[in-house]
């Protein structure tokens, strides 16, 4: 019996996948538990279509992760920050992604992650510091931070 997964189940088939199941398995597990649907003629275009309208909502977030790299790649881009250093040019403390999240939301109207931004450490000293964001699995963009005192 064919059947469209409607969840992972592991061992069987991904969410999405159509598959050929023994019939009994099918009815007495997969179907009961709501694990899965029988691949009728009308299931599988309601598949199909949900496939592009998904692929169509891929490419739009690909497109703006694309924006968002090339404006970030401008060299008038840059996310300053104040904070109090003392006189050796270390910070009183440090900056976490956290407040380059929040500094690019104030400065740009950009509302972002912190989690995409891809900081190793926190900042702990003055100047510029180039830190890595991933906008999307393909798209890597550098944004560049300075950090200056108060």
């Amino acid at each position: 019996m064919k059947v469209i997964f409607l969840q992972d189940v592991k061992g069987k088939g991904k969410k999405g996948e159509v598959k050929e199941v023994p019939t009994g398995y099918a009815n007495n597990f997969l179907l009961k538990k709501g694990l899965a649907k029988e691949a009728t003629n009308q299931a599988m275009s309601e598949l199909q279509g949900k496939k592009k309208a998904q692929d169509k909502l891929d490419a739009e977030v690909f497109a703006e992760a694309q924006n968002l790299k090339a404006l970030f790649d401008k060299e008038d881009t840059i996310v300053k920050i104040t904070a109090k250093a003392g006189e050796d040019g270390r910070l009183f403390g440090s900056i976490p992604s956290k407040q380059i999240a929040e500094a690019l939301e104030q400065q740009y109207k950009l509302k972002m992650d912190k989690r995409k931004l891809q900081l190793k450490e926190p900042i702990r000293v003055l100047g510029l510091k180039e830190v890595p964001a991933k906008l999307h699995p393909k798209v890597t963009a550098i944004l560049r931070v300075q950090v200056v005192a108060e």
